[in-house]
């Protein structure tokens, strides 16, 4: 009996440890995903605003502040659409990180049901006997 227990509970340690690994790496490879997506985003918007700024630095009259107000409006323009993209794009890879982890939650459950249960109708043979 004792054995009986020992072996279920060794399995259902194997079977949480081998499911918490690949939860971790799935997190894991989600994370990295969105870090270089933001990473990404953030190298594209500074690199404009430093091409703004250097042209605005020109500037030594009011003309010259009336043309390159239209810049500043596209410039505000492009970077609260491609922040508001990227958030999205995060949305999603965090939403298929989601269900993946939930696949595999999923996948443990039902493996640990049917070890359980296949238990279960051995022990009930072996009583009947």
């Amino acid at each position: 009996m004792y054995e009986q227990i020992n072996s279920q509970f060794l399995a259902l340690s194997k079977s949480f440890a081998d499911n918490a690994f690949k939860a971790q790496n799935l997190a894991a490879e989600g994370m990295e995903r969105i870090a270089a997506l933001q990473l990404k985003t953030l190298e594209n918007r500074v690199a404009a605003t430093v091409e703004f700024w250097s042209e605005a630095a020109e500037v030594r009259d009011f003309d010259g502040v009336k043309a390159i107000w239209p810049k500043s409006v596209n410039l505000v323009k492009e970077s609260t659409e491609k922040f508001y993209a990227n958030g999205q794009e995060i949305f999603g890879l965090t939403l298929k990180t989601t269900e993946a982890l939930g696949q595999l939650a999923k996948g443990s459950f039902e493996a640990a049901n049917d070890n359980f249960t296949k238990q279960v109708n051995s022990v009930k043979k072996a009583a009947a006997k």
